[in-house]
């Protein structure tokens, strides 16, 4: 059975299965998302389908044919890239990986924790950086075959198995080997809630950005941008500061953001007859591995992050090209249209595309594009 067929019918029973005792919804969830994951990664749509040409942008020297493209954590270890660019994607990014492979997390028997919340359009996860290593990852991206308009990207993270320099040093060597590689940018993840030390408030944040420029952005063997990712529940007043820090250091963009650890702030956008489960999932002292919430309820603090460092960006632009990307409930072109008036260059989707899927299948950005005028 074809991925889409499996994604079409399980949206239509989810909110049956969400009645379950919360614990049983969680493992079969977490069970079913690896199944479909895995079948997922051997399609190739029968045909290719290509966003009108007015979408397309060039930032940093680099075409992507539209502004929207699948976030980091959807496919680990390089899956897809041939799906995907097939789909009509305006780029494709890989990871977020690590120098160390990881397994990732399990709570109760239950591995790699993931639930949805269909009624919200929105879910929860606590994966904990599962992948298999940059050095195996690396390679992958260097013998991906390339479709014009859809450049390859890849997300990396200090290993949380790693501490101090030896942690800087390792994700310095992973970042070379993606540049030897030949990928076309790199995001650096400041904010991955479900693992140790991935806060972007951490007070060491200045010093690993400055390690990350001293032993790497100055001796980039090509013109290779970097953009830094912080979580959407970074606060406004912080926008200003991280971004003239990224100024300073020479990073070429930034991307708000990751998913959310604003418990009691996202619960009040979660369906209530899905806040049981929701609470299950986050806060309860039975199971509550808490993790990251993502889709429709980070929408609007997406928009706003994102939308005043533009502002920031016009104020005082640096010497570098520099650009804003959006990520954070985006499920629709509308969307797409809200970031492209408040000046936003890229968009990334996760929960917003897989509910897409579940209705399209392999046509799922030519649906998004269908009434779609040039912006």
């Amino acid at each position: 059975m074809k991925a889409a067929t499996i994604a079409n019918w399980e949206s239509k029973i989810r909110p049956f299965v969400s009645r379950l005792p919360p614990k049983n919804v969680i493992a079969r969830y977490s069970a079913g998302r690896l199944d479909f994951l895995d079948k997922l990664k051997h399609e190739v749509p029968s045909e290719s389908y290509a966003p009108p040409e007015g979408y397309s942008r060039v930032l940093w020297g680099i075409k992507f044919r539209s502004p929207i493209m699948n976030s980091a954590g959807m496919f680990k270890n390089g899956e897809c890239y041939e799906m995907v660019a097939g789909q009509g994607a305006g780029g494709y990014i890989g990871g977020t990986d690590t120098g160390i492979p990881r397994r990732g997390n399990e709570k109760d028997g239950v591995y790699l924790p993931f639930v949805p919340y269909s009624r919200s359009h929105s879910a929860s996860n606590w994966l904990g950086l599962p992948n298999e290593g940059d050095e195996v990852n690396s390679e992958r991206a260097r013998v991906l075959r390339r479709a014009d308009g859809c450049p390859v990207g890849w997300s990396v993270m200090g290993s949380p198995d790693l501490q101090g320099r030896e942690k800087l040093q390792r994700l310095v060597k992973s970042m070379r080997s993606y540049e030897s590689a030949g990928v076309d940018f790199l995001e650096m993840n400041e904010s991955c809630p479900n693992t140790e030390n991935g806060r972007p408030q951490d007070n060491d944040l200045a010093n690993r950005l400055r390690f990350v420029k001293e032993n790497f952005l100055d001796h980039r063997m090509r013109r290779l941008p970097v953009v830094v990712k912080f979580s959407v529940d970074a606060q406004p007043q912080q926008v200003p500061p991280l971004m003239d820090l990224l100024f300073e250091l020479g990073f070429d963009g930034v991307n708000f953001g990751n998913t959310s650890t604003q418990y009691a702030k996202r619960r009040e956008a979660i369906h209530p007859s899905e806040r049981r489960l929701f609470d299950f999932y986050t806060v309860d002292q039975r199971f509550g591995v808490g993790g990251g919430v993502s889709g429709r309820p980070l929408k609007e603090d997406s928009l706003a992050l994102a939308g005043a460092a533009v502002k920031y960006l016009r104020a005082g632009a640096p010497q570098q090209e520099f650009h804003v990307i959006r990520t954070g409930g985006i499920e629709s072109l509308g969307d797409i249209e809200d970031s492209t008036r408040a000046g936003v260059s890229l968009n990334q989707w996760y929960t917003g595309y897989f509910e897409q899927f579940a209705q399209h299948g392999h046509d799922v950005y030519a649906e998004l594009f269908a009434d779609a005028k040039s912006i």
